[in-house]
């Protein structure tokens, strides 16, 4: 079907009545917009005005559609032609603005499903169920695309992208989990614990440990290895404090000032602000924070934390001889001499430099150990 050939004839039948573009499309309810479109080949009219526009331009449907005056000797062949064309025009009409309708409904269900894991709070089902939600109307705008297709064929192709789509959430979820520290939104289970909250998902668990308090920190288990009874549990926020982050301040001499201070920044107490000095003569450190004692000792956090903090610095920096910790209502002081005669294992744990899994089994894994913790503290404290 030749647009722009029929858009000619229709120009030439319209000046030939003496009309304009208005006055046609008054005539036939559409707009002059469209008049213009029929007659430079921009676009055919709907079926539903071809018999009222060739009536107004007196041809016949099968000239209107020809484009020309057709001789009694073709009128014929001329009719089964434009049925033809008609029916192959429709066709790829109904094509076109199925892949325009799937495309809107591809983009406006990818666009739910990113609003929903970028607005919602990571915590809310909603989250989940709307991004669901965007991967099932995707899916819809992928079938029009798919409709060529046999059953079988749609089957296969609509279903595939479908979890494709439901995967793709999953790995955005989970990069988010681990990177950015969040609910995952897609846990099957919640449980609480006595401070954690463990999500359960398909594929790995979550801890979320000192639950809304400053010290607050995830562990992503993607082994399913760990229970609420032997997951790493300890009072400070364990992703800033543990030895996997801190060892990278492993330094030879107290001297040393920027380096010093990123690892008491990164240690238990830090977060209520200090303040340090580096006695270079006699090799000792002292750590003013700008908080009373007492205050911060609910379920002996203060304890815990002068523990840990000595047993880090003084591992991680081999000639520091003493730490004062002072406080607006105490000092507490220590040596290393003190360190190495009375704290269990503290050869095991410098091994080497230092050991990893011989700190967090001595060290961190004690910290919870209320019991251990009123016996150490008192004969390295008192």
């Amino acid at each position: 079907m030749d647009q722009i050939k029929i858009g000619k004839f229709i120009a030439e039948l319209r000046k030939g009545k003496n009309m304009t573009q208005q006055q046609l499309a008054e005539k036939l309810g559409v707009s002059y917009k469209t008049i213009s479109k029929w007659e430079t080949g921009r676009g055919m009219p709907e079926l539903s005005t071809i018999k009222p526009l060739s009536e107004e331009l007196d041809v016949s449907i099968n000239e209107l559609l020809s484009g020309e005056k057709v001789e009694k000797q073709h009128y014929q062949q001329k009719l089964e032609e434009n049925i033809l064309n008609t029916i192959n025009y429709t066709n790829k009409k109904i094509t076109k603005d199925n892949n325009l309708i799937g495309l809107i409904l591809v983009i406006f269900g990818i666009l739910i499903s990113a609003m929903a894991m970028t607005t919602l709070p990571s915590e809310s089902s909603w989250g989940g169920i709307y991004s669901i939600l965007g991967g099932i109307i995707s899916m819809i705008g992928i079938s029009k695309f798919t409709k060529k297709f046999t059953f079988g064929e749609r089957l296969i192709c609509n279903l595939g992208y479908f979890i494709l789509f439901i995967i793709m959430l999953f790995v955005i979820d989970y990069i988010g989990v681990v990177n950015i520290e969040q609910a995952p939104r897609f846990s099957l289970i919640k449980e609480t614990g006595d401070n954690m909250v463990i999500y359960k998902t398909p594929f790995y668990n979550v801890y979320r440990i000192n639950l809304n308090t400053k010290n607050e920190y995830y562990i992503v288990d993607a082994k399913k290895e760990y229970t609420e009874d032997t997951v790493p549990n300890v009072p400070f926020n364990r992703k800033k404090s543990g030895i996997n982050n801190i060892i990278q301040y492993k330094n030879k001499y107290i001297g040393n000032n920027s380096n010093t201070g990123n690892l008491i920044n990164n240690l238990p107490l830090s977060e209520y602000g200090y303040v340090f000095e580096i006695d270079s003569v006699n090799l000792g450190l002292t750590i003013d924070y700008h908080i009373t004692d007492w205050y911060i000792n609910q379920n002996s956090y203060l304890e815990k934390s002068l523990i840990y903090n000595s047993l880090s610095i003084f591992s991680l920096i081999d000639n520091l001889e003493y730490i004062k910790f002072n406080f607006s209502g105490k000092t507490y002081y220590i040596t290393k001499k003190q360190i190495e005669q009375l704290y269990p294992n503290y050869k095991e744990i410098i091994n080497n430099g230092i050991d990893k899994n011989n700190f967090n089994n001595y060290v961190e894994n004690k910290i919870i150990d209320d019991e251990f913790i009123d016996k150490i503290f008192n004969s390295l404290f008192e």
